[in-house]
C-alpha cells in the first residue's frame, strides 16, 4: 500500500512539474516567435539539442525490435507537427490564450480516446469536471478577433497541435512505452525527420543574438524536450492520459500569470473568469 501511494504521489509531482514546464515553454516559444528566429528555426534548435543530449541512449536502444508504426505515431505526437503547429499558433494568437487552446482542450479530447480507444467508462462527475472545464476555456477565448483571419488560423493551428499531442499521451498508455523508450527515440526521430525540411526552409538563426538562442537552446532542447518528456511519460503511465489531460488544463491559468510578468499581456475580466473556473474543474476531476 505504501508502494502505491509513494507511485501516486510521485506521479502527481511530476504532473505538476510539467504543467508548470509547459506555462513557461508556451510563454518562451511566444516571446521566440517575436524575434527574429522563425518557428523552423525553434523546432530544429528543440530537437536538435535533444537528440545529440540522448544520443548515447539511442545507439543503446533495440531498434530491431521497434514497431516502427507505434512508434512513428509517439514521436511525431509530441515532435515537430505538435510544435511546429503551436509556433505557428503562438505567432498570432497571445500565450494565454494559446494555453487555452492547447493545453485546456486536451481534456476534451481526452475523453474520446478514453471512451472508443481505452473502452472505458467515464463518471459522471468527470463528465461534469469536463463541461466545467471547457466553459472555463472558452471564457478566456478572446472572440474580439474572432472575424480576422490570422486569429482563425491561429485557433486551427492550436486546435490541431492540441489533437496531435492528444494522440501521443493516448498511444503512450495504450502501448506502455516507457521513459527509456521516448529519451531513446523521440528526440533522434524528430530531428532525423524534420532537419530535411528545415534545409529546404529559410532560416534566422544566423541573425539572431547568441543569447537568444541559447535560451531556446537550454529551456527547448533541454528542460522540454528532455526533462519534461520523461516526466510526462512517467505521470501518464502512472496517472493515465485522461488525468495528465486535466492537470495540462491548468496550464492556462499559469501561462496567463507567466504572460503577464514577462510579456506584459494583461489580464481580463474573461481571463481571470477562466483561471478560477479552471481550478474549480480541476477539483471536481479530483473529486471524481
Amino acid at each position: 500500500m505504501n508502494t502505491i501511494f509513494q507511485s501516486k504521489y510521485s506521479a502527481y509531482a511530476a504532473a505538476t512539474l510539467v504543467v508548470c514546464i509547459w506555462a513557461g515553454w508556451i510563454t518562451l516559444s511566444r516571446m521566440g516567435v517575436q524575434t527574429a528566429l522563425t518557428p523552423y528555426d525553434i523546432t530544429l534548435l528543440r530537437f536538435g539539442t535533444a537528440a545529440l543530449l540522448m544520443l548515447p541512449f539511442s545507439l543503446q536502444y533495440n531498434w530491431r525490435e521497434v514497431k516502427w508504426k507505434q512508434v512513428l505515431i509517439v514521436a511525431l505526437g509530441c515532435g515537430f507537427p505538435y510544435t511546429m503547429l503551436s509556433f505557428i499558433g503562438l505567432k498570432t494568437i497571445k500565450a494565454a490564450n494559446a494555453g487555452v487552446f492547447v493545453n485546456g482542450m486536451l481534456p476534451v479530447i481526452g475523453l474520446f480516446y478514453t471512451l472508443f480507444w481505452f473502452k472505458e467508462k467515464v463518471s459522471f462527475i468527470k463528465y461534469l469536471a469536463i463541461i466545467v472545464l471547457l466553459i472555463a476555456n472558452l471564457v478566456m477565448m478572446d472572440f474580439t478577433n474572432s472575424i480576422s483571419s490570422t486569429y482563425v488560423l491561429g485557433i486551427l493551428s492550436l486546435l490541431s497541435a492540441a489533437a496531435v499531442f492528444s494522440t501521443y499521451m493516448a498511444a503512450t498508455k495504450k502501448w506502455g512505452y516507457t521513459m527509456k523508450d521516448v529519451i531513446a527515440f523521440v528526440p533522434l526521430i524528430n530531428a532525423v525527420l524534420f532537419l530535411p525540411v528545415w534545409l529546404l526552409l529559410p532560416s534566422q538563426i544566423s541573425n539572431t543574438p547568441v543569447q537568444n538562442v541559447v535560451v531556446q537552446i537550454l529551456y527547448q532542447g533541454v528542460l522540454v524536450s528532455v526533462i519534461a518528456l520523461v516526466l510526462i511519460t512517467y505521470a501518464v503511465s502512472k496517472l493515465g492520459s485522461g488525468t495528465m489531460s486535466v492537470f495540462l488544463s491548468y496550464v492556462p491559468a499559469i501561462t496567463a500569470v507567466l504572460a503577464f510578468i514577462f510579456l506584459g499581456e494583461k489580464l481580463s475580466l474573461q481571463e481571470q473568469l477562466g483561471i478560477v473556473l479552471c481550478s474549480m474543474g480541476l477539483i471536481v476531476y479530483t473529486k471524481g
